[in-house]
C-alpha cells in the first residue's frame, strides 16, 4: 500500500501509525483525511499560540538591537504588521518606544 509524501520535506517513506501518518526523515505527523494547505505560512510564539497579522505581542526577554546599542526590555509590548516567511525573523512589528523592526518569533508571546 502506497502512501502519499510528506508535505513537509516530500519524503516517500511515510508509514501509518493510527489514524495518522509520520515520515521517519522529518518526523512530520499528519491526518491525510484533512486537507493539507500549503500555501499557508503559520508562525507560533514561545507558547506555541499561532499568531497572525494585527496581533499585539510581548517581548519574554531583552533582545539586544543589531547595530546599536539599544536593548528591547522585556514586557516590551508590539503589534505585528505582517508575518515574512523567513528564517532569522519572521515577524515585521512595530515595537514601542523603537520604531519598525523584524523580531523572531520565538521571543515573544500574545499580549
Amino acid at each position: 500500500m502506497s502512501h502519499p509524501p510528506c508535505p513537509k520535506c516530500n519524503s516517500q517513506y511515510a508509514y501509518q501509525d493510527q489514524n495518522l501518518l509520520i515520515c521517519p526523515e522529518c518526523a512530520h505527523e499528519w491526518n491525510p483525511s484533512e486537507e493539507v494547505d500549503d500555501d499557508l505560512f503559520t508562525v507560533k510564539d514561545s507558547n506555541g499560540t499561532r499568531l497572525i497579522e494585527g496581533d499585539k505581542i510581548t517581548m519574554i526577554k531583552d533582545l539586544k538591537i543589531k547595530g546599536s546599542s539599544q536593548v528591547i526590555k522585556v514586557g516590551t509590548k508590539a503589534v505585528i504588521r505582517r508575518i515574512v516567511e523567513s528564517k532569522d525573523h519572521q515577524l515585521d512589528c512595530k515595537v514601542d518606544g523603537v520604531g519598525e523592526m523584524m523580531v523572531t518569533a520565538k521571543f515573544v508571546k500574545r499580549a
